[in-house]
């Protein structure tokens, strides 16, 4: 991969791209900037100055640690290191304690952040990681004495539990503050609240070295009317031996370190979580059976081991982001493909939108539509996880096709609170499955066995969900033959048969009449799209009559868009409950929508006879900004309750023309169908985080990783952006910068070569792992185009077409595939 140098007068901070790295400069963000750590069901939301959170696989119903949303000063709660010498202390990870620090960074990597902090000739590193196969955060401390002179240095480590169930412990406080229970042995600090009761399962906090005291106690560790920022404790240099019981239990270790000149030493924390079987809890009476405990401490008891631990989890992702890389003349496009975004969507396809700090794990599982969608821009990494993730969305089906828009991690049981409903989820469910099928050539996922609706008797082959799926739109078509809306489409704030005038209700689960009228034109777009995929998807598998049938529908609901979803300049966004149009120029406010604009252009509806390019013409006209594609123009100004929640918003915010980046993809991908490769590339960019280093301070969110939201012209500050890290946008932006910019695109027979280039790009390397093969791509563009046809010449002879066989070319092969 090509280096770039970094550009460090950044005022918050800069890419390190030879270490994988972004480097935060200060411990003042315009708002926290966080990683994630863990990516085996054991994860881990870390700030630059070590705010967030851990939890085992749900983070609701499994949170190890509390943090607190929306708290004032931001982002608290955290993993915590105060170092105190010569009755002055601060924190190794710039805050919560507000002295200012002689030198302060954290380097956010992959899968890992580090802190570096320094006062008075005091340096503490903190490296902080989530090791493979391991339910445990690894804290590893640094401390160094830079001074001429011998110096004590008191150390506190800090943690504060949660109770286990976040929504729970943040609100049923006349329980929770009686419930609080620890157990203290050697250096380790053991939470068991509940344990005694229905759990099995129980954290710890250990350090690999004797303790000079200890805290679990939070008042006894903070004092009365005191924050984190100031802890009497750490005032005072000394632990207090605090036990809690009840109240809320924390975990904080003092130790006190005697450093010569230039000595450095090492203390290692693990933060972790152990489950046993019900008869294996006890070692004693009311004594947790800590032997798996110990097992784990010891895993990480030294300096070594725990860096040996991290060697590997740096292996393991230079590993997984190798699997494609690319080299365009574009250092920016290089570093947001290479490794920024692929990071983003291995992240967002762990979480779905359950967990940032944006989500606060309580409200949502992983949802139908959101993980159906992630998969595209991770099926190349780790296919076996996404195998099951598709199956496990396929198991909350429902035999009618539609599907729970939600399930819960812990038990992969449908969210009855949330229900179904939602019109488009079924659909999302043939591109993940072809998208899989195309990367990998792996069709047994069609024979896999899936029950529907957790009901064992209605157990089928996984290709059935896929036909119920296809069934569903064709068996819910309104009064136009348009697919209905349900609930709502992609556009969740849409909701054409809530008519919510409640501020108690919520406008996603309300319904209020039959839902016979309301349709989608998004949906319609959707089933052309994904319709096509089916037939083709049939077509492979012998299944001649069935493709055949299902053409009809995809045909019919292709001329149907064309009959009664064009506008005149787009095509429209939907039919209300009344059967009026909605993004219309008819319309006074909301006349064109982003949404049917990308999914009619992406199925090729109207492609042959100029309306794509119309309705792509009319996106740039009313809804392209400097900083995105808005959703929606005019925003809306009032309240409509025949709309719903989308016109709930503030002008410019969300989806109230909002430039809600997840669906700005979508037209990249329809420009570069068209050959505009300028234009595609310009939409690809102006969301993308690694072309917004100067616009940091306005932008607000992490410049490394994509954001859900970014505020429209409409509003008080456009171009500041919100909900950052579990987006869609992370996995569509990919697949467009990858399969539609670039052109490598796997399908059934292989890879096709198909790139909409910038004509200034005369030669792009990518190499492209597939199948169990190798590719080095050399992309030439001799004439400056942007599209055009592929000559394809693979280990220097020609092939005809601009499709890698598979099945031919299944080892090391060079291509050369030159655009004419």
């Amino acid at each position: 991969m090509q280096i770039t140098t970094p550009d460090t007068n950044s005022k918050f901070g800069y890419f390190d791209d030879e270490n994988y790295e972004y480097v935060i400069i200060t411990p003042y963000t315009p708002t926290p900037w966080i990683n994630y750590l863990g990516n085996d069901g054991f994860y881990g939301l870390i700030s630059n100055t070590a705010g967030g959170y851990c939890f085992d696989r749900d983070p609701k119903f499994r949170r190890l640690t509390r943090y607190r949303y929306n708290s004032v000063p931001l982002d608290n709660g955290g993993r915590y290191f105060y170092i105190r010498c010569d009755d002055e202390f601060w924190s190794a990870t710039g805050r919560p304690v507000n002295t200012e620090l002689d030198e302060y960074s954290c380097r956010h990597g992959m899968g890992y952040s580090r802190f570096n902090a320094s006062k008075n000739g005091i340096a503490t590193q903190v490296t902080s990681f989530i090791p493979l196969d391991t339910k445990a955060e690894v804290h590893s401390l640094v401390v160094t004495n830079n001074n001429e002179s011998t110096k004590t240095v008191d150390v506190f480590s800090f943690i504060e539990w949660c109770l286990w169930n976040a929504e729970d412990d943040g609100a049923n406080f006349q329980r929770n503050l009686s419930t609080g229970e620890v157990e203290v042995e050697d250096s380790t600090i053991y939470h068991k609240t509940e344990y005694r009761e229905r759990r099995d399962h129980y954290a710890f906090y250990s350090v690999n070295r004797k303790l000079d005291g200890y805290d679990t106690d939070r008042e006894s560790f903070l004092g009365q009317y005191r924050g984190f920022d100031r802890p009497q404790v750490v005032e005072n240099g000394q632990a207090t031996n605090s036990f809690a019981r009840g109240w809320s239990p924390i975990a904080s270790q003092h130790l006190k370190l005697e450093l010569a000149p230039g000595e450095s030493q090492s203390l290692e924390f693990i933060l972790g979580y152990i489950e046993v079987t019900a008869d294996e809890k006890w070692q004693a009476k009311n004594v947790i059976n800590k032997t798996p405990a110990k097992a784990m401490i010891a895993r990480f008891d030294s300096h070594e081991k725990v860096n040996s631990e991290l060697a590997k989890l740096n292996d393991y992702w230079h590993n997984l982001l190798s699997k494609f890389s690319v080299e365009t003349p574009d250092d920016k496009f290089n570093r947001a493909i290479n490794i920024w975004n692929q990071y983003q969507n291995m992240v967002t396809f762990n979480l779905s939108r359950s967990a940032s700090f944006y989500e606060s794990g309580i409200g949502r599982g992983m949802g139908f539509r959101d993980s159906n969608q992630d998969t595209i821009g991770f099926a190349h990494m780790v296919p076996d996880k996404v195998k099951e993730r598709i199956l496990d969305l396929s198991a909350t089906q429902k035999p009618d096709g539609s599907a729970y828009h939600q399930y819960q991690p812990l038990t992969k049981k449908g969210n009855a609170n949330i229900g179904g409903n939602f019109n488009d989820d079924p659909m999302w469910m043939v591109l993940s499955t072809t998208n899989y099928i195309k990367e990998t050539g792996d069709f047994s996922i069609l024979d896999e066995m899936v029950i529907y609706d957790d009901q064992e008797e209605a157990t089928h082959v996984h290709f059935d969900h896929l036909v119920r799926a296809f069934n569903h739109v064709v068996n819910n078509l309104g009064p136009h033959g348009l697919p209905l809306i349900g609930r709502a489409d992609w556009n969740d704030c849409l909701n054409l048969n809530c008519f919510s005038e409640d501020p108690n209700e919520s406008y996603q689960t309300t319904q209020r009449g039959a839902s016979d009228v309301a349709e989608s034109v998004m949906i319609a777009g959707q089933f052309v799209l994904y319709g096509q995929e089916f037939v083709d998807l049939c077509m492979q598998i012998g299944k001649f009559e069935l493709a055949a049938q299902s053409l009809v529908h995809v045909d019919k609901m292709r001329s149907t868009v064309e009959q009664h979803a064009w506008d005149g300049e787009w095509y429209l966004r939907a039919y209300d409950a009344r059967g009026e149009k909605v993004g219309s120029n008819e319309n006074e406010e909301g006349k064109i929508f982003i949404e049917s604009q990308g999914f009619c252009a992406m199925a090729g509806i109207g492609m042959d006879n100029g309306k794509v390019k119309q309705a792509l013409d009319s996106v740039e006209k009313h809804l392209s900004t400097d900083f995105g594609i808005m959703l929606n123009q005019p925003a809306f100004s009032t309240y409509n309750k025949y709309l719903g929640e989308i016109t709930s918003y503030p002008p410019g915010y969300k989806e109230n023309a909002g430039i809600f980046c997840h669906n700005n993809p979508w037209i990249t991908i329809s420009e570069a169908m068209l050959g505009r490769g300028e234009k595609a590339y310009e939409y690809y960019s102006k969301i993308t985080p690694a072309y917004l280093q100067e616009v940091q301070t306005l932008h607000k969110t992490e410049p490394y990783v994509y954001s859900q939201m970014v505020a429209g012209t409409d509003s008080a500050n456009p171009g500041e952006a919100k909900n950052s890290w579990l987006t869609g946008t992370a996995a569509w932006n990919y697949y467009a910068a990858t399969q539609y910019i670039l052109g490598i695109r796997p399908v059934y027979e292989g890879l096709r070569i198909d790139p909409c280039i910038l004509p200034s790009w005369d030669k792009v390397k990518i190499k492209r792992e597939f199948r169990g093969a190798h590719y080095d791509i050399e992309l030439r563009n001799p004439n400056g185009l942007s599209k055009g046809s592929i000559e394809l010449i693979v280990d220097d002879q020609p092939v005809a077409g601009s499709v890698i066989n598979a099945a031919i070319f299944n080892g090391q092969h060079n291509v050369i595939a030159t655009l004419v």
